[in-house]
């Protein structure tokens, strides 16, 4: 399956998104996101899938986004700037951050992963 997995490794979210791809026998690429950002086109595609809401991309918790004070910034850039900003900063991005062919998550909720999961087997 080609599906992609991008994490940070101490991260419990990350962690348990990890478990459920194992324990379910998905096969996938892990990526750290303290080394590789999503790429502009990976992010566009996960755009589609969080029904272009770009807000949902960024891990609004995180120090990075409290100390860049995106809070505020975010709403005077684009949505190309936002992609960006997302595809060069990774700690930026919500994680864990899973990409199929056939859709995509943010964040790690079971039941949407578990919806997910049944539509790639079909």
């Amino acid at each position: 399956m080609d599906s992609t997995l991008y994490v940070i490794d101490h991260c419990t979210t990350c962690k348990k998104g990890v478990e459920f791809l194992k324990v379910h026998n998905i096969g996938y690429k892990k990526v750290s996101l303290k080394e590789k950002a999503p790429t502009l086109l990976e992010l566009s595609s996960m755009l589609e899938f969080v029904k272009g809401d770009v807000k949902k991309l960024f891990n609004t918790s995180g120090l990075l986004y409290k100390e860049m004070n995106l809070k505020d910034k975010l709403m005077s850039m684009s949505q190309d700037e936002k992609l960006i900003l997302l595809s060069r900063e990774g700690m930026l991005v919500k994680r864990p951050f899973l990409l199929t062919k056939k859709g995509g998550l943010v964040g790690f909720k079971e039941k949407e992963w578990s919806s997910l999961l049944q539509s790639l087997l079909k």
